[in-house]
């Protein structure tokens, strides 16, 4: 008997430039969901760190800095993803080679289940102090149901089009609400500020402990924590244009005023737990709803990306079927893992990619050749592996040598310098070409 003719290889999604017919963000699309995505719980709390080591100026001033800096990297990222219609795995095939990419892919992979699995966790003890504080709960029973009542949730969200939930549930309903819900906070502690005496605040001196440059650091933390997921949504951008601006300006000023927020709760109402605090506010228990909901976009944001990027590596599942099981194992983990224990070990897998993406902009930031090298791959480019390996090597000896210099900033700077001299001339020639 003949043979059956073999079943055809499935498409990568993941590995294809996205056609331009197919791209449907613009200025907005692009600068709502990174403003939704810049604002967090986790990033006032990390805000509030800044106190009382600093004193207001000195915060302000990393604050403002490092929401510019780091924001403009996202933003950078995001334009080589538009222009090329490429996704993160797509970027890291083109810069370190089609063999090699899996391992940082991998990486990513398990970042993004930890963050996945820490929002629901936050998501499900914000929502049980919710419904304590407004006296629904007298126990802790409803743990489980609130964690599995989220994981299905993003579950529901993940099911259906990614571009659809960002050009009409929040650009028009879920920004409006975080914008509202940030008002009322600022207001609120603006006026408690006030009470105290805003110049009292301004001129009281930091205790120290911590530098400019470290804060400066931890400001520029949290937007590159999401360089491995930009390319994933800027490459359904119309315009590059569109795609570097409307990143950078949303997730700036989201940045900027969920870690005020953080400093100014910090200020005037000290607590170790950030939820009772925001609680505690008048109307308090509003604005952290609506706060919580934000959240959701959060955890989906990080399981998208995750079943894009696995995807990448099985394509024989479509990334909808690969963002549901990836939502499942997230939920299920979020009950059994003491998630806020391993906090510091998802802030130290982190650390891989500032070096990561240094190598990535310094090979692909000035334009040209990333489809070219993704057509024509290499198994592995040696010069950007040894990059980023000292990348990473020089990431933890800064923080441990000289940590009142930073950790990010520097190895961003070397990896990006190293990775652009040492650029292939096909390479070169392409940013020629494009220029």
């Amino acid at each position: 008997m003949p043979s059956s003719p073999a079943s055809p290889s499935p498409i990568n999604q993941a590995l294809q430039p996205l056609p331009e017919a197919e791209r449907s963000f613009g200025w907005r699309n692009h600068a709502s969901l990174w403003f939704s995505l810049g604002v967090g719980l986790l990033v006032m709390q990390v805000g509030s760190f800044l106190m009382p080591a600093l004193g207001l100026p000195q915060a302000l001033l990393a604050i403002v800095g490092g929401s510019v800096i780091g924001a403009g990297l996202l933003a950078w990222t995001a334009r080589i993803g538009c222009d090329s219609g490429l996704t993160s795995a797509g970027l890291m095939h083109a810069t370190y080679g089609s063999a090699f990419a899996r391992l940082p892919i991998v990486l990513n992979i398990v970042q993004l289940i930890g963050w996945t699995t820490f929002e629901l966790v936050v998501m499900r003890d914000s929502s049980v102090a919710i419904a304590r504080q407004a006296g629904w709960l007298a126990a802790d029973g409803w743990t489980i149901a609130m964690t599995v009542f989220w994981g299905a949730v993003i579950v529901a969200l993940l099911s259906g089009s990614m571009t659809r939930l960002v050009r009409r549930l929040i650009s028009r309903a879920v920004l409006p609400l975080v914008v509202l819900s940030l008002l009322w906070l600022s207001w609120h502690f603006i006026d408690r500020a006030q009470q105290i005496g805003l110049s009292t605040l301004w001129e009281r001196p930091g205790q120290g402990g911590l530098g400019v440059l470290p804060a400066l650091d931890l400001v520029i933390a949290m937007p590159v924590s999401w360089l491995p997921l930009v390319a994933d949504f800027a490459r359904h951008g119309r315009r590059p244009g569109e795609a570097l601006t409307g990143t950078w300006t949303g997730y700036a000023v989201a940045n900027i005023w969920c870690y005020l927020l953080g400093v100014m709760v910090a200020l005037t109402l000290p607590s170790a737990d950030l939820v009772n605090a925001l609680l505690l506010a008048q109307g308090g228990l509003i604005a952290l709803s609506l706060l919580l909901i934000d959240e959701v976009d959060n955890a989906y944001g990080d399981a998208y990306s995750g079943s894009v990027s696995a995807h990448s590596l099985q394509p024989r599942w479509s990334i909808r079927r690969w963002g549901i099981a990836l939502a499942a194992a997230c939920t299920v983990l979020a009950l059994f893992l003491p998630m806020h224990s391993l906090e510091p070990f998802l802030l130290t897998l982190s650390s891989v990619f500032v070096p990561l993406y240094g190598v990535i902009l310094g090979r692909l930031g000035f334009g040209g050749d990333a489809r070219q090298r993704l057509a024509r791959p290499r198994r592995v480019d040696p010069s950007a592996v040894a990059i980023w390996v000292a990348g990473i090597a020089l990431y933890h000896l800064t923080a441990r040598w000289a940590p009142d210099w930073g950790s990010a900033l520097p190895t961003l700077a070397v990896t990006f310098v190293l990775a652009s001299l040492f650029r292939s001339p096909a390479g070169r020639a392409g940013v020629v070409a494009a220029r």
